[in-house]
């Protein structure tokens, strides 16, 4: 090897290693998001199977307000009044 093929030798090693710093920010990133989607996907899929299941099982015996129901009917029916004097 003579001195023309270790300068293009160097100069394509630093070409790929330039490209290679460029593109793995990038490539990390696509990955981390893929894994974010992952997961979002397999949360939602869990969320749609607790909601079916809870579905099957309130339809087998009658529900109840909560509590936080029965306060806000209560609120809503109220007038509202004013402290504000002029």
């Amino acid at each position: 090897m003579d001195t023309t093929h270790t300068e293009a030798l160097t100069g394509t090693l630093t070409v790929l290693g330039m490209f290679v710093l460029l593109v793995l920010p990038s490539a990390i990133g696509i990955v981390r998001e893929r894994r974010i989607d992952r997961q979002l996907r397999e949360a939602g899929q869990e969320n749609r199977r607790a909601e079916q299941s809870e579905d099957q099982k309130s339809s087998s015996k009658p529900t109840e307000p909560s509590t936080a129901t029965w306060y806000a009917e209560g609120r809503r029916s109220k007038k509202l009044v004013s402290s504000w004097t002029p």
